[in-house]
Protein backbone atom coordinates (compact mmCIF):
# COMPACT_ATOMS: atom_id res chain seq x y z
CA UNK A 1 0.00 0.00 0.00
CA UNK A 2 1.45 3.35 -0.96
CA UNK A 3 2.13 6.12 1.53
CA UNK A 4 -0.67 8.20 0.03
CA UNK A 5 -3.17 5.35 0.41
CA UNK A 6 -2.06 4.75 4.00
CA UNK A 7 -2.42 8.44 4.82
CA UNK A 8 -5.82 8.59 3.20
CA UNK A 9 -6.95 5.44 5.03
CA UNK A 10 -5.68 6.81 8.34
CA UNK A 11 -7.54 10.07 7.69
CA UNK A 12 -10.78 8.19 7.01
CA UNK A 13 -10.39 6.12 10.18
CA UNK A 14 -9.64 9.19 12.29
CA UNK A 15 -12.66 11.03 10.89
CA UNK A 16 -14.89 8.05 11.64
CA UNK A 17 -13.52 7.85 15.18
CA UNK A 18 -14.19 11.56 15.77
CA UNK A 19 -17.72 11.20 14.44
CA UNK A 20 -18.31 8.13 16.64
CA UNK A 21 -17.20 10.19 19.65
CA UNK A 22 -19.55 13.01 18.57
CA UNK A 23 -22.39 10.50 18.17
CA UNK A 24 -21.79 9.17 21.69
CA UNK A 25 -21.82 12.72 23.05
CA UNK A 26 -25.08 13.53 21.29
CA UNK A 27 -26.59 10.29 22.59
CA UNK A 28 -25.57 11.26 26.12
CA UNK A 29 -27.13 14.70 25.64
CA UNK A 30 -30.39 13.16 24.40
CA UNK A 31 -30.53 10.84 27.42
CA UNK A 32 -30.04 13.86 29.69
CA UNK A 33 -32.95 15.69 28.04
CA UNK A 34 -35.21 12.65 28.48
CA UNK A 35 -34.12 12.39 32.13
CA UNK A 36 -34.90 16.07 32.64
CA UNK A 37 -38.30 15.66 31.00
CA UNK A 38 -39.01 12.63 33.21
CA UNK A 39 -38.00 14.67 36.26
CA UNK A 40 -40.61 17.23 35.23
CA UNK A 41 -43.33 14.58 35.09
CA UNK A 42 -43.35 13.77 31.37
CA UNK A 43 -43.71 10.19 30.16
CA UNK A 44 -40.50 9.50 28.24
CA UNK A 45 -41.94 6.53 26.33
CA UNK A 46 -44.61 8.84 24.92
CA UNK A 47 -42.02 11.51 24.14
CA UNK A 48 -39.95 8.94 22.22
CA UNK A 49 -43.05 7.91 20.27
CA UNK A 50 -43.81 11.53 19.38
CA UNK A 51 -40.22 12.12 18.23
CA UNK A 52 -40.45 8.99 16.07
CA UNK A 53 -43.79 10.06 14.59
CA UNK A 54 -42.55 13.57 13.83
CA UNK A 55 -39.66 12.08 11.82
CA UNK A 56 -42.07 10.15 9.61
CA UNK A 57 -43.52 11.38 6.34
CA UNK A 58 -47.14 12.46 7.05
CA UNK A 59 -48.57 9.97 4.55
CA UNK A 60 -46.51 7.12 6.01
CA UNK A 61 -47.62 8.12 9.50
CA UNK A 62 -51.29 8.11 8.48
CA UNK A 63 -50.91 4.69 6.86
CA UNK A 64 -49.19 3.30 9.94
CA UNK A 65 -51.89 4.73 12.22
CA UNK A 66 -54.61 3.22 10.00
CA UNK A 67 -53.01 -0.23 10.24
CA UNK A 68 -52.64 0.16 14.01
CA UNK A 69 -56.31 1.15 14.31
CA UNK A 70 -57.35 -1.84 12.17
CA UNK A 71 -55.35 -4.23 14.35
CA UNK A 72 -56.71 -2.71 17.56
CA UNK A 73 -60.31 -3.04 16.35
CA UNK A 74 -59.64 -6.64 15.29
CA UNK A 75 -58.33 -7.38 18.80
CA UNK A 76 -61.24 -5.65 20.50
CA UNK A 77 -59.03 -2.89 21.87
CA UNK A 78 -60.87 -0.02 20.14
CA UNK A 79 -64.33 0.80 18.80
Amino acid sequence: MSAISRDQLRAFIERIERLEDDKKGVGDDIREVYAEAKGNGYDTKTLRTIVKLRKMDPDDRKASEAVLDTYMVALGMAD
